[in-house]
């Protein structure tokens, strides 16, 4: 599926001397299921990033001739993430704990996450719900000899993520 963008230029916004951010949230909230957003602006728009994480959206960053910037602000599938080596999460057994860690500033669900599964047995699977994508993470996880799969829920706010214990010699 093909992603339609809707186009916003806060560079006229700009040049008048007027805060472009109400009108970009307004084009936001304006977006159909599924569309994204471009948006051109004179300088890379920086904070705006992690406000879209946020919303659901990854961004694309391209600098144009003249240096100005276009943005492609695309709405987060519900694609699934794997370890390399990871079997079909479906015929994995249902998760024995299942952990809420949105609220936690990272490393600390890193922490408590790698600190679980010390606790449990190979095979065994915990399930656990994070603010962002847990970049960091999963090279640990592989490392360590886990599986994992993940994906953002159907609002893009919250990472939802299970591991499967990997052997006790991994």
């Amino acid at each position: 599926m093909v992603t339609e963008f809707k186009e916003l230029d806060v560079r006229p916004i700009l040049a008048s001397g007027d805060e472009p951010f109400q009108a970009i949230m307004a084009a936001v909230e304006a977006l159909a299921p599924g569309q994204g957003l471009t948006l051109l602006a004179p300088f890379k728009p920086q904070p705006l990033f992690s406000v879209m994480e946020k919303k659901g959206f990854a961004h694309q960053v391209s600098e144009l001739e003249g240096g100005d910037f276009e943005v492609r602000f695309l709405p987060r599938g519900t694609e699934v993430l794997a370890s390399e080596d990871a079997l079909a999460a479906d015929v994995w057994p249902e998760p024995i704990r299942e952990f809420d860690f949105s609220d936690l500033d990272p490393p600390q669900p890193m922490v408590r996450i790698l600190s679980e599964l010390e606790t449990m047995s190979p095979g065994e699977v915990l399930f656990v719900v994070l603010a962002r994508e847990p970049i960091f993470l999963f090279p640990e996880l592989t490392k360590r000899g886990h599986q994992w799969v993940g994906n953002y829920d159907k609002s893009g706010a919250a990472f939802r993520m299970m591991v499967k214990r990997g052997s006790a010699d991994a």
